[in-house]
């Protein structure tokens, strides 16, 4: 029998209070939350010692992997981060008064000013992810390399039905 981990532990209790009710759902989603809740302090302590927090960085890196001229307006920014306009206009302000992003003079409405990478919005982008990659990787070692391609190809398939609905 595999080792029991506190899912199976809440699993076994609610079997007990309510027995027959089906807590896969608990069993799948329970474990990728908290996952999430013991990476997240790890990885945010990355982002700050680039003086950035996780939000910043979300803007940052979504600018980088769009690729030369690293620049999108406000709302396909907004949309790829899944925020709301308001949320996103306070960290363009925060990385734009860091020198990470430039803006063009408003003329207008600023929701269709481009924002652009800078140089060193780049360099410590880039910095910051090569960083965050190899810290995701030594989390990841429990698991050999066909336990995580399989895993991959699961979260894939969860993630592609889930946005069906």
């Amino acid at each position: 029998m595999p080792e029991q981990d506190r899912i199976d532990d809440r699993r076994a209790q609610w079997a007990r209070e309510l027995p027959g009710l089906n807590t896969v759902g608990m069993a799948v989603l329970g474990r990728a939350r908290w996952i999430t809740l013991k990476v997240r302090p790890p990885i945010e302590a990355l982002f700050e010692q680039a003086d950035l927090d996780a939000g910043e960085f979300d803007v940052l890196a979504t600018l980088l992997r769009c690729g030369p001229p690293y620049r999108l307006r406000p709302t396909e920014l907004y949309q790829s981060l899944m925020i709301s306009s308001g949320g996103l206009t306070d960290r363009l302000k925060r990385l734009q008064n860091a020198g990470l992003i430039e803006r063009g003079a408003p003329q207008g409405d600023a929701r269709s000013l481009p924002v652009v990478l800078t140089k060193e919005g780049r360099r410590r982008t880039e910095a910051v992810f090569r960083k965050d990659m190899e810290l995701e990787a030594k989390l990841l070692t429990g698991l050999n390399q066909t336990e995580l391609k399989s895993l991959d190809a699961l979260l894939r398939k969860l993630v592609l039905s889930l946005d069906e609905r």
